[in-house]
């Protein structure tokens, strides 16, 4: 069957969305067997395709910025697995020096922002970086994402109305895995359809089906397209859903395994896989040989981690303030 887009691009797909699954699974085996990962740890195994389909919808330069459900938009922007599994460890050569954790992923040389732990605050972020591409005179647009609970915040609303007056070059990307920690959007607001949030600012909105890289892809490059043209934001809600808990400690028990294996049945990783085969693009052989590499990237990785040393205790007040002879830093 023909497609709208070719096979470079599928192969692509594949190969970042079955890094981020393995790399995802790997890390919880870390943190759950091995005991080597601390802290809180937001799995990203289901949502692949958002990630997939924005990276080919935008440009390296493109700034990306999130909540802390964290570790696939990293990857996918290009920060190494090694530099990942690093800063899940806390380790020095981590991405953010072991000092982020799971929570925190950051990497300018990547254009990724985080990675942020106080619910909704990476919106009103996400606005001033792409205030700061517009003051610059910059074509960059950014990506701000957040989750369904954060579209509760204050935060969002103060945000959306500065980023239409000023027709800031960002797209609101909203990753709505239908559960805010473990409570359902139904029981938290009367409005379930998150995109219609846009209709009180007049900005651009839709629904996209976030389980799918093309409708991703399609839907970033109409946004994009609009941002880059001076236009203004767009709110997209991408419906999509998680198959592990909120976080690692997460019981479940809002949910029903019959719901869980309704959605795996829409795998992203598996509708990739199978229309790669069904057109030719790939054979069998093929992207067992992507896998068998991923999987050595990913257990790289890991030796890397445990190979790596813990930060110096001279880095504690490292890099909290810009300022080095701001008046509250004591030796």
């Amino acid at each position: 069957m023909p497609t709208k887009f070719s096979k470079e691009t599928y192969l692509y797909w594949y190969e970042l969305m079955q890094l981020i699954r393995q790399f995802e699974l790997k890390a919880e085996e870390m943190y759950k067997m091995a005991g080597k990962i601390r802290g809180f740890f937001h799995a990203y195994v289901g949502q692949e395709a958002i990630a997939a389909g924005c990276m080919t919808a935008t440009q390296q330069d493109d700034p990306f910025i999130t909540a802390y459900r964290d570790h696939g938009l990293a990857l996918a922007k290009g920060v190494s697995a090694n530099a990942c599994m690093a800063e899940l460890y806390g380790k020095a050569t981590g991405c953010a020096k072991g000092k982020g954790g799971s929570m925190h992923f950051f990497s300018v040389e990547h254009k990724f922002f985080g990675g942020h732990g106080i619910v909704g605050a990476q919106i009103g972020t996400g606005a001033g970086l792409a205030f700061a591409e517009k003051y610059r005179g910059s074509q960059n647009v950014v990506l701000c994402y957040f989750g369904d609970g954060a579209a509760r915040q204050g935060m969002l609303h103060e945000t959306f109305n500065l980023a239409m007056t000023w027709k800031l070059p960002v797209i609101f990307i909203c990753e709505n895995n239908n559960y805010a920690m473990g409570t359902s959007i139904e029981r938290t607001s009367n409005v379930t359809d998150i995109y219609k949030l846009a209709d009180a600012y007049d900005m651009p909105a839709d629904k996209i089906d976030g389980m799918s890289a093309e409708a991703v892809h399609e839907g970033v490059a109409r946004a994009v397209k609009r941002a880059r043209q001076g236009d203004g934001p767009t709110l997209l809600e991408m419906k999509t859903y998680r198959y592990k808990g909120h976080s690692i400690s997460d019981p479940q028990k809002y949910r029903t395994k019959e719901e869980v294996d309704e959605y795996k049945e829409q795998d992203p990783l598996t509708q990739v896989r199978k229309t790669i085969l069904d057109n030719g693009f790939a054979t069998e052989e093929f992207l067992n040989a992507i896998d068998t590499r991923i999987d050595a990237v990913v257990e790289e990785s890991v030796r890397f981690a445990e190979e790596s040393p813990w930060p110096d205790d001279s880095e504690v007040l490292k890099d909290v303030y810009i300022d080095q002879n701001y008046p509250f830093i004591v030796d």
